[in-house]
C-alpha cells in the first residue's frame, strides 16, 4: 500500500440494528475525499439475525463461534472483489462499556486480511477507550471531510440514526478535524434498535417499514416524559451508549397498543435528538440525516417539527446515507495506516488526539 497520495480503499460496517453489512469504496489520502466508488449491501437472514442477537452483550471470548462465523463470512463475501488497496473493517459491536469493561467489536481482522489478500485495519475503538475516551462515535472525522466535500461554510450537523443515534456538530472553517472547536460529537440516545426490538416482539417484523405502524398511533406523553428524565440527556458530551443502554424503553410502552407503542418510541428517538442539539456550541445551519432512520417519514416529520433548521437526508447534498458509515471506516483506515488521528477530545472525550486501529497484513501462506 502506498504511504502517500490518494488511494482507493474499501470499508465495511455492520451496525447495531443488525440488518446487514454495508461496504463501500472511496478514494482518499486520509485528509480529503477525492471520490466515491462502488457500494454493496449484504442483508443478514432472519436466522443470522437471531444468532447475532443471542450474542449481544457478550465480551471477548464469550460470543458464540456461530455468531463469529456469520460476521466473518458476510464480510468476506462482500469485500472479496470490492476494489481497494486497503480495507477498513469495523466488525460487529456486541458490548460497549467504555468506563467499565471497555468495548467489543466481534471480528478477526487478521483472518480477514488473510482471506482477502489485502491489508486490513480493524479494532478501531480500543485505543481511544484505553486513553479515557468513549470509543464512539468514530465517524466525525469523516463527517468533517464530507463537510469540506459539499463546500459547507457555516456550522452544520450530521445526525446518524442507526441502532443508536449520534450527532456530529462541525465548524467547517477549521482546517483539520482535530483542531480545537472543529467538532463536537456524541450519542444522542436510542434510535432504531429499540423500535426494531418492539417490532420483532410485537409483530415478528424486523423494523417499522416507512413508519407505517407509528403513523397509526399517538405519542404517550407520560412515557415520553419518563424517558427524558434519564440522567443521560443533561450530561455534557462527549458521551456514548451501548445498544441496550435504554432497554427499559420497552417497559415504558408495555401497556400501550402496538401503534401507540411504535409512535411513542419513535417520538422518544426524535426527542433525544432535540435534547442533544442543546449541547451544540451554536445552532447548526442544517441537520443532515444519515442511517436507516431517515427512511422513516414519521421520524423525519417529528424531527422537522421540533428542530429550528432544515432537516434533510444527506442525499440532498449528494451523499449516500446508506453507506456513509462504511465510507467512514474506509477513510479512517487510511488515517490509521498513515499515522493520523481518528478521534480527539471533542469527539470521544479522549485525553488527546489519538489514532486507533490495528493494521494487519495478509500472512504469506507456506509453500506446499
Amino acid at each position: 500500500m502506498r504511504k502517500t497520495g490518494v488511494i482507493r480503499v474499501a470499508g465495511a460496517m455492520s451496525g447495531t440494528s443488525l440488518d446487514g453489512v454495508d461496504a463501500a469504496a472511496i478514494e482518499t489520502d486520509g485528509l480529503r475525499i477525492a471520490g466515491f466508488g462502488e457500494t454493496r449491501y449484504r442483508a443478514y437472514s432472519g436466522s443470522e439475525q437471531q444468532v447475532l442477537r443471542a450474542s449481544l452483550g457478550a465480551w471477548h471470548g464469550e460470543e458464540s463461534a456461530e455468531a463469529h462465523d456469520v460476521v466473518m463470512q458476510a464480510h468476506t463475501d462482500l469485500l472479496m472483489d470490492l476494489e481497494g488497496e486497503l480495507v477498513g473493517f469495523h466488525g460487529q459491536t456486541l458490548a460497549h462499556d467504555p468506563k467499565g469493561r471497555g468495548t467489543h467489536q466481534m471480528g478477526d481482522g487478521q483472518a480477514l486480511a488473510d482471506a482477502l489478500g489485502r491489508p486490513v485495519v480493524w479494532d478501531f475503538r480500543s485505543a481511544d477507550v484505553a486513553m479515557g475516551g468513549e470509543g464512539a462515535p468514530l465517524a466525525p472525522f469523516f463527517h468533517f471531510a464530507c463537510a469540506q466535500w459539499i463546500g459547507a461554510t457555516r456550522p452544520l450537523a450530521f445526525l446518524n440514526l442507526g441502532g443508536v443515534g449520534n450527532l456530529t456538530w462541525i465548524d467547517p472553517t477549521c482546517k483539520a478535524p482535530e483542531e480545537t472547536g472543529a467538532l463536537l460529537a456524541f450519542d444522542t440516545g436510542p434510535a432504531n434498535a429499540p423500535i426494531n426490538d418492539l417490532m420483532m416482539t410485537r409483530k415478528g417484523q424486523p423494523f417499522d417499514r416507512d413508519g407505517a405502524l407509528a403513523r397509526q398511533g399517538n405519542v404517550e406523553a407520560g412515557a415520553l416524559e419518563l424517558f427524558l428524565d434519564d440522567a443521560f440527556f443533561p450530561r455534557m458530551p462527549p458521551k456514548s451508549l451501548d445498544r441496550d443502554s435504554f432497554a427499559t424503553m420497552l417497559d415504558l410502552v408495555r401497556e400501550l397498543d402496538d401503534a401507540d407503542a411504535a409512535a411513542t418510541m419513535t417520538g422518544m428517538a426524535a426527542a433525544a435528538v432535540m435534547q442533544g442539539l442543546q449541547h451544540c456550541p451554536s445552532p447548526p445551519d442544517k441537520l443532515l440525516v444519515t442511517g436507516g432512520g431517515r427512511h422513516n417519514p414519521v421520524m423525519m416529520d417529528m424531527l422537522r417539527a421540533g428542530i429550528d433548521c432544515d432537516v434533510l437526508p444527506v442525499e440532498e447534498v449528494g451523499l449516500d446515507g446508506d453507506m456513509l458509515e462504511a465510507q467512514a471506516f474506509a477513510f479512517l483506515a487510511v488515517r490509521v495506516a498513515r499515522g493520523l488521528p481518528t478521534s480527539c477530545p471533542g469527539t470521544t472525550g479522549v485525553k488527546a488526539a489519538v489514532g486507533g486501529g490495528t493494521l494487519s497484513y495478509p500472512r504469506v501462506k507456506p509453500e506446499t
